[in-house]
């Protein structure tokens, strides 16, 4: 009887500890806080988080994480935040990550993309270490963020170890259904192998499919009109049906060249809270047959 009650007791305290907020009382506004770069990561933060901790994005909707500066409130947020969560290579962190940590001295920062395979290009030579930094947009990439997502939050909040990889397990099943919806599109006949894309946003989500992405911005600049022409041809070469624009870019120079080419033009957000919508959104849009993107123009 004294063991039975020993182990209830065990039980209960771990229960409480995992159901309470570490640090704090049960009201939400005094939730620890934890600080991410952009929307997409707060999504997969909060996923495995749940009602532990406050997530807030430094990035804010619609604004570019290439040139974004943090507002005076942002900073001390973050010098009340447990923890900053990073992508690792995006602008907005190249150029504040150090000056952030001089701010908040006993912030933990956590990388994100540690052991994602990444891709290196001249394409990419403006960010200082030419890496392509859209590491989210790839569910092969995204189970990987999940687990690193876990490990820190572990580090964190030890006590709920075995509540997070619980949740890490849900993520990771989400990520997969949203990979299998993905390969069911893009393996239908006729769907696109090709597309453009104002700023090449989706090079890893190319390589889980086995896509071709070209981008209408040059090395981080606007295109010149001898690049443009050179992309019309391309268009017309490989029956190039889709040209991505984002919205925090102008779109011009994509309508341009819809124009000469016969090709639609399809808003995407890739910093998108939304991730799996997103994901799928592109998608489809990649599989729609031809005669039905002509008919939306």
């Amino acid at each position: 009887m004294k063991k039975s009650l020993f182990i209830l007791s065990l039980l209960a305290c771990f229960l409480t500890a995992c159901s309470s907020r570490p640090g704090k009382t049960a009201d939400a506004d005094e939730r620890p806080l934890i600080t991410v770069t952009i929307e997409p990561l707060r999504y997969f933060t909060e996923a495995l988080a749940g009602d532990r901790f406050r997530v807030v994005s430094m990035v804010p909707k619609g604004a570019s994480p290439e040139t974004y500066d943090p507002t005076p409130n942002q900073l001390v947020d973050l010098s009340e935040s447990a923890a900053y969560l990073c992508i690792g290579y995006i602008g907005f962190e190249q150029a504040w990550l150090d000056r952030l940590g001089e701010n908040a001295p006993h912030l933990r920062f956590f990388d994100l993309s540690e052991g994602i395979r990444l891709i290196r290009d001249g394409e990419h030579a403006h960010d200082g270490h030419g890496v392509e930094p859209h590491i989210w947009n790839s569910a092969r990439n995204a189970l990987r963020i999940a687990g690193n997502l876990t490990n820190a939050l572990i580090s964190i909040d030890p006590a709920c170890d075995s509540l997070y990889r619980q949740r890490c397990d849900s993520l990771s099943r989400v990520i997969l259904h949203t990979d299998s919806l993905c390969r069911v599109l893009l393996e239908q006949p006729g769907a696109d192998r090709t597309f453009l894309i104002y700023h090449p946003a989706l090079s890893y989500f190319a390589r889980d499919y086995g896509l071709r992405q070209i981008p209408i911005e040059a090395g981080g600049k606007e295109p010149s009109p001898a690049y443009l022409k050179e992309l019309v041809d391309v268009c017309r070469k490989e029956t190039v049906h889709v040209i991505f624009v984002q919205p925090e870019f102008d779109r011009r120079n994509a309508e341009l060249i819809a124009e000469q080419t016969g090709a639609r033009v399809e808003p995407i957000n890739p910093l998108s809270y939304d991730w799996p919508q997103e994901m799928l959104h592109v998608a489809r849009a990649l599989s729609l047959p031809a005669d039905t993107l002509n008919q939306k123009k």
